[in-house]
């Protein structure tokens, strides 16, 4: 088993723009984040593609189909998996992102995101937005990294071959997948810039390891 993942974040969307959070709820790419996707595409454009995944989410499914556009190859089979899609936040979608951290934070004495990350980890956040949706529709740690697990267990069974392939996702979910497999990275405070690649190689024996992370510029390494 050994096969590449170019693992993308989405466009800027118009509630990326507005600072709202976005987990399961979508909204439109921005002009910003239309050029995002053909940058990441121009990017990628050397890249063959084996096949091109997106969680199923139209903003990632439309950065994914914004990249092909731009690929100098044969245009692969695309396929949309909830198991990549960001992380849930329930009652919270849409609501300001900043009002939101402060009202579940200030109980931890934390006032920010990065404070109450700082002070709990990545794990610990999710299950207090979950304890703290009034519907319970956050998702809790387990859950969410149950989905992600899913999701690379299903690649996993599938390529094994030296193919590379392209997943388009979101900022939470690539930074806890960053972090759990190359912490020295410091993805829980270094989120991916909005059309950008992070490079992950799965070996022969199943493990992931990340060769770069949160690339966007012409200069770097793709």
């Amino acid at each position: 088993m050994s096969f590449t993942i170019y693992l993308a974040r989405h466009g800027q969307t118009t509630l990326n723009k507005y600072r709202r959070l976005q987990g399961w709820c979508d909204a439109p790419l921005t002009e910003q984040g239309l050029e995002d996707a053909r940058i990441a595409g121009k990017h990628l454009r050397h890249i063959k593609f084996t096949a091109a995944y997106s969680s199923d989410t139209l903003r990632a499914m439309r950065t994914r189909d914004l990249i092909l556009k731009e690929n100098e190859n044969n245009q692969p089979e695309t396929f949309e998996s909830m198991n990549f899609r960001e992380q849930g936040f329930g009652y919270f979608e849409g609501a300001d992102s900043g009002h939101v951290w402060t009202m579940v934070g200030l109980p931890e004495n934390a006032k920010t995101y990065y404070e109450i990350i700082d002070k709990l980890g990545f794990a610990a956040t999710r299950d207090l937005l979950h304890k703290n949706d009034p519907f319970g529709d956050a998702e809790d740690d387990q859950t969410y990294w149950n989905r992600i697990q899913a999701g690379f267990e299903q690649l996993k069974a599938t390529y094994d071959n030296g193919e590379n392939i392209l997943l388009v996702s979101h900022s939470l979910t690539i930074r806890t997948i960053i972090d759990h497999f190359a912490p020295e990275y410091n993805a829980p405070v270094e989120g991916p810039k909005n059309g950008s690649v992070s490079k992950l190689n799965v070996t022969d024996d199943g493990k992931i390891t990340v060769e770069y992370y949160n690339h966007f510029l012409d200069g770097e390494e793709y």
